[in-house]
């Protein structure tokens, strides 16, 4: 079968869920037997998320081939398991870049070089997605909102490539239908001027996805359908969900997969089971028993650590319970008032990212959750925290520290890595993406996954364990079980006398998936669960 390409676009306002829908669209191809990927294009001039203030933007997720990128990549990786890459997540800083390092080599030669068709031309090349392998459909998510001066060339490409591609082509358009309380009223006017928008840029949408709290009846679908000129059966309703991964469930039952197929003209065949997906949806609703787990980390913006919390939610519903997930602000956590910020917590989470910031409290929370036998998660900083804990009031070095927050310490427990040192460039330099990792057997982390000796896992970080202090730590109690083969450098600790304390230099987040949960997610929230 020639490869497909589904665009989707949104209109109205921002944050409308063109992830999830895009996902979703991946996840009932899958179950149709289609061999799938999705990609991420983003309108801002930036070449990767990885400088990006958490705040404005959310995590910045990390492919296995070490590429940071938007946060919409965990959903697509969660809902159909495929490995996305660095093609996966583009930027108008990468495709301009691209273009001028181009233009200085001297390859256009001489040609003036223009947004058409030079900047559009690359757009279109990274939006078919060359791939050495055969893939059926290729999903594109177009970040922003229609209107946007930034999308307008990402807009201009889809339209040459629906022409040029005909019915291979299916463009898919999120819209916004608020609801009017003192008129109690939904008004599809909103919509119909984003498609108006779409169309004067000259894209016709096949298929429509509204995005509205209440349901919309028939009547109302037809409204829309007759003034943008789609079809009624290509108007499709995403109301808001118990979760997230109900939503494929919703669009397969409305015919948005069927709806795709009939305009690229693929037969429809029987509807799939979906027996794996129904089967996670039954356990979800079935797990009403509540693990409450502290996240201490200093962004206080819930897409900050999307993919932890996602993580934490599908190992509490494979454990056959709810995870509540209470943020706790470090800035905030003092020796004085840690008990109480933690009181209840079945578990702690200590968050990763960088800087100086909200440090001392992922300390005391590392160490009231050593000394309380609470199981601990440190995930990153939050596994130097935890090195950084044991330093100072075990091995009895009040000044350790990591070298990234203090640079004159005297026990620099943590430091930064040998390649690192010579780096002065911010954007894309930390060491990213796959790296293997060994495993202590006997150990926790060895029987979490499974009895499995070396595993593999995701890395974003500059600064690692300092083994010049390893065999002080070890004799100590805390155990270095994990350790990457090729540079010896230290993966994960643990103290196995406690009932589960635990740091990851790596983020296992990245790697949990709606049908395959993480193990260690798992094996922490079944040690908060046998605690209650």
């Amino acid at each position: 079968m020639q490869t497909k390409y589904i665009f989707v676009t949104g209109g109205v306002v921002s944050s409308l869920g063109k992830g999830i829908i895009s996902a979703s669209i991946g996840k009932l191809l899958q179950a149709r037997g289609y061999k799938v990927t999705i990609q991420k294009f983003d309108p801002y001039i930036n070449i990767d998320p990885g400088t990006l203030n958490p705040y404005e933007h959310g995590e910045c997720y990390v492919t296995e081939d070490g590429f940071e990128t938007d946060l919409d990549l965990g959903h697509y990786e969660r809902f159909t398991g495929i490995h996305t890459t660095r093609n996966n997540s583009i930027t108008t800083g990468r495709i301009y870049k691209t273009v001028i390092d181009r233009e200085r080599r001297g390859d256009y030669l001489g040609k003036t070089i223009q947004v058409v068709p030079h900047i559009t031309d690359e757009i279109k090349r990274r939006m078919l997605h060359e791939s050495e392998e055969r893939l059926d459909f290729v999903i594109t998510e177009v970040g922003g909102t229609i209107g946007d001066i930034e999308s307008a060339p990402f807009m201009e490409a889809i339209r040459q490539l629906r022409w040029q591609l005909g019915r291979d082509a299916v463009c898919v358009h999120l819209t916004y239908v608020p609801y009017l309380k003192a008129a109690d009223e939904l008004k599809t006017k909103p919509t119909q001027h984003s498609v108006k928008e779409l169309q004067s840029m000259g894209i016709q949408p096949d298929i429509l996805v509204l995005r509205t709290e209440r349901h919309l009846d028939d009547a109302m679908r037809m409204k829309v359908a007759s003034f943008c000129n789609v079809d009624l059966e290509c108007v499709v309703q995403s109301e808001d969900m118990p979760s997230i991964y109900e939503v494929p469930v919703s669009m397969q039952r409305q015919g948005l997969d069927a709806a795709i197929m009939r305009k690229i003209g693929i037969p429809v065949g029987e509807t799939p089971a979906m027996t794996a997906w129904h089967a996670f949806l039954e356990k979800q609703r079935n797990a009403t028993r509540e693990v409450h787990v502290g996240l201490v980390g200093k962004y206080d913006l819930q897409d900050a650590y999307k993919s932890i919390r996602e993580s934490l939610n599908l190992a509490g519903i494979y454990n056959d319970v709810k995870t509540k997930i209470h943020f706790i602000n470090s800035e905030e956590l003092t020796a004085e008032n840690v008990a109480d910020k933690l009181s209840g917590m079945a578990g702690v989470l200590i968050c990763p990212g960088f800087g100086q910031r909200g440090i001392e409290g992922k300390i005391i929370a590392a160490e009231y959750g050593r000394t309380n036998d609470i199981p601990t998660f440190g995930i990153c900083l939050g596994m130097q925290m935890m090195v950084i804990e044991f330093a100072r009031n075990v091995l009895g070095y009040k000044d350790a520290n990591s070298s990234e927050m203090s640079a004159d310490t005297m026990h620099p427990v943590i430091d930064l890595m040998e390649e690192q040192k010579a780096i002065t460039q911010m954007g894309g330099t930390m060491r990213l993406g796959a790296y293997d990792c060994e495993l202590i057997n006997g150990s926790r982390v060895f029987e979490a996954y499974g009895g499995t000796s070396l595993i593999r896992e995701r890395h974003r970080h500059r600064y690692e364990f300092n083994n010049l202090y390893r065999e002080e730590y070890e004799t100590a109690g805390m155990k270095c079980v994990g350790v990457n083969p090729a540079a010896d450098l230290v993966e994960i600790v643990e103290i196995p006398e406690k009932r589960w304390y635990i740091g990851t230099q790596f983020h296992p987040e990245y790697s949990s998936t709606v049908l395959h949960p993480h193990p260690l997610f798992m094996s922490f929230i079944k040690a908060c669960n046998t605690t209650l």
